[in-house]
C-alpha cells in the first residue's frame, strides 16, 4: 500500500498545521531559508502544491510529512534533488524510508530522471538511514 500521494490544495491547512506544530523539531535539522519562516505560511504551501512533483506522506490516513523532487531541467543527464520531512509524532515509524522509496519510483520510472540527489546535516544520522536504506551512496561531507 503507497504511503504518499501527490499534493493537493485540500492538503494546504493540514500541511501548515504540522508544520507549526513541528517547528522546533524540524528546524534544528534543515537549512536557513530566505526569508526567514516562509515554511510556516499558507502562501509557502499554496504554492508548493502546484508543482507536479509535490508529494504528501500519509500515515493511515493522516498526513505525517512531505517529500518532493526537486529539478532544475532537462540536459544530458537529468537529475533531482529529493527532501523529506515527517512530524516527530510520526517519526521512528519507517515512514520516511518507505516514502524515499516511493519517490525514487516515481523519479525514474514516472518522471525518466537519470540522477537523484540527496543531502542532510551532519548531525542528522535518521535521515542518513533513510538515504542508506534507500540504496544511496555517501559521496562527501
Amino acid at each position: 500500500m503507497a504511503i504518499i500521494r501527490r499534493a493537493t490544495e485540500g492538503d494546504i491547512s493540514a500541511l501548515l498545521d504540522l508544520r507549526i506544530a513541528n517547528r522546533a523539531y524540524l528546524e534544528r535539522w534543515e537549512p536557513d531559508t530566505r526569508p526567514p519562516g516562509r515554511r510556516y505560511t499558507r502562501e509557502y504551501y499554496e504554492e508548493w502544491v502546484k508543482s507536479e512533483d509535490q508529494f504528501v506522506v500519509l500515515d493511515g490516513d493522516v498526513i505525517a510529512g512531505t517529500v518532493q523532487l526537486v529539478h532544475g531541467g532537462w540536459d544530458a543527464l537529468s537529475s533531482a534533488m529529493v527532501g523529506y520531512w515527517i512530524g516527530e509524532q510520526h517519526a521512528g515509524k519507517g515512514l520516511a524510508t518507505r516514502a524515499v522509496h516511493e519517490i525514487l519510483a516515481v523519479a525514474f520510472a514516472e518522471r525518466g530522471f537519470h540522477r537523484v540527489e540527496a543531502g542532510t546535516a551532519v548531525e542528522n544520522v535518521a535521515s542518513q538511514r533513510v538515504l542508506e536504506r534507500n540504496g544511496f551512496t555517501r559521496v562527501g561531507l
